[in-house]
Protein backbone atom coordinates (compact mmCIF):
# COMPACT_ATOMS: atom_id res chain seq x y z
CA UNK A 1 0.00 0.00 0.00
CA UNK A 2 1.10 3.34 -0.95
CA UNK A 3 0.79 6.70 0.92
CA UNK A 4 -0.41 9.55 -0.50
CA UNK A 5 2.99 11.18 1.01
CA UNK A 6 5.15 8.54 -1.18
CA UNK A 7 3.14 9.13 -4.16
CA UNK A 8 5.21 10.70 -6.68
CA UNK A 9 1.96 11.24 -8.48
CA UNK A 10 0.86 13.68 -5.42
CA UNK A 11 2.96 16.52 -6.10
CA UNK A 12 5.57 16.98 -8.80
CA UNK A 13 9.25 18.38 -7.46
CA UNK A 14 11.32 17.44 -10.42
CA UNK A 15 13.66 20.40 -11.14
CA UNK A 16 12.78 22.33 -8.44
CA UNK A 17 15.22 23.23 -5.63
CA UNK A 18 15.58 21.03 -2.54
CA UNK A 19 16.01 23.53 0.44
CA UNK A 20 15.69 21.05 3.07
CA UNK A 21 19.19 20.00 1.71
CA UNK A 22 20.54 23.69 3.02
CA UNK A 23 21.96 22.85 6.81
CA UNK A 24 19.75 25.00 9.00
CA UNK A 25 22.59 26.21 11.56
CA UNK A 26 23.67 29.09 8.42
CA UNK A 27 20.29 29.94 8.75
CA UNK A 28 20.72 30.68 12.51
CA UNK A 29 23.96 32.22 12.20
CA UNK A 30 22.78 34.77 9.74
CA UNK A 31 19.87 35.41 11.69
CA UNK A 32 22.02 36.41 15.06
CA UNK A 33 24.31 39.04 12.18
CA UNK A 34 21.01 40.33 11.29
CA UNK A 35 19.36 40.83 14.64
CA UNK A 36 22.44 42.83 15.22
CA UNK A 37 22.41 44.94 12.36
CA UNK A 38 18.82 45.38 12.68
CA UNK A 39 19.52 46.99 16.52
CA UNK A 40 22.45 48.86 15.57
CA UNK A 41 20.83 50.17 12.28
CA UNK A 42 17.14 49.80 13.07
CA UNK A 43 15.42 49.30 9.86
CA UNK A 44 15.88 45.52 8.71
CA UNK A 45 15.66 46.59 5.08
CA UNK A 46 18.49 49.01 4.69
CA UNK A 47 20.66 46.57 3.98
CA UNK A 48 19.12 46.89 0.18
CA UNK A 49 20.71 49.99 -0.42
CA UNK A 50 24.24 49.32 0.03
CA UNK A 51 26.50 48.44 -3.23
CA UNK A 52 27.59 45.09 -3.49
CA UNK A 53 31.48 46.36 -3.23
CA UNK A 54 30.67 47.16 0.99
CA UNK A 55 29.45 43.33 1.12
CA UNK A 56 32.27 41.99 -0.70
CA UNK A 57 35.15 44.26 1.32
CA UNK A 58 33.41 43.33 5.15
CA UNK A 59 33.37 39.40 3.67
CA UNK A 60 36.98 39.38 3.01
CA UNK A 61 37.83 41.36 5.80
CA UNK A 62 35.57 38.92 8.14
CA UNK A 63 37.18 36.20 5.99
CA UNK A 64 40.89 37.57 6.53
CA UNK A 65 40.25 37.26 10.82
CA UNK A 66 38.25 33.69 10.57
CA UNK A 67 41.85 32.39 8.74
CA UNK A 68 43.88 34.28 11.39
CA UNK A 69 42.23 32.92 14.17
CA UNK A 70 39.26 30.06 13.64
CA UNK A 71 37.59 31.56 16.98
CA UNK A 72 37.95 34.62 16.26
CA UNK A 73 35.14 37.36 16.97
CA UNK A 74 34.03 40.44 15.59
CA UNK A 75 35.18 43.32 18.09
CA UNK A 76 32.30 45.52 17.45
CA UNK A 77 29.42 42.96 17.26
CA UNK A 78 31.08 40.43 19.45
CA UNK A 79 29.82 37.73 16.84
CA UNK A 80 31.95 35.35 15.41
CA UNK A 81 33.68 36.48 12.27
CA UNK A 82 32.42 33.01 10.53
CA UNK A 83 29.25 34.41 10.97
CA UNK A 84 29.60 37.99 9.37
CA UNK A 85 31.10 35.64 6.68
CA UNK A 86 27.72 33.83 5.97
CA UNK A 87 25.63 37.33 6.30
CA UNK A 88 27.46 39.47 4.06
CA UNK A 89 27.68 36.24 1.54
CA UNK A 90 23.98 35.81 1.68
CA UNK A 91 23.38 39.45 1.06
CA UNK A 92 25.96 39.32 -2.03
CA UNK A 93 23.77 35.72 -2.92
CA UNK A 94 20.60 38.13 -3.00
CA UNK A 95 21.94 40.85 -4.40
CA UNK A 96 23.18 39.03 -7.83
CA UNK A 97 20.35 37.26 -7.96
CA UNK A 98 22.09 34.10 -8.54
CA UNK A 99 23.28 35.57 -11.86
CA UNK A 100 26.55 36.78 -12.98
CA UNK A 101 26.44 38.99 -16.04
CA UNK A 102 27.36 37.18 -19.05
CA UNK A 103 30.21 39.18 -20.03
CA UNK A 104 32.22 39.24 -16.84
CA UNK A 105 34.64 37.14 -15.44
CA UNK A 106 35.77 39.16 -12.42
CA UNK A 107 34.74 40.72 -9.66
CA UNK A 108 36.39 43.99 -10.70
CA UNK A 109 33.86 43.90 -14.23
CA UNK A 110 31.31 43.05 -11.88
CA UNK A 111 31.92 46.21 -9.48
CA UNK A 112 32.24 48.30 -12.84
CA UNK A 113 29.05 47.59 -13.94
CA UNK A 114 27.75 49.37 -10.60
CA UNK A 115 28.89 52.06 -11.35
Amino acid sequence: MTTRANDQSAKADAGKLQISLVPTQIVKDIAEVRMYGNRKYGDSENWKSVEVRRYIDALLRHTLEFVRKLDSVDSESGIAHYKHMACNMAFICEMMGGNVPQKCKTVEEILAREG
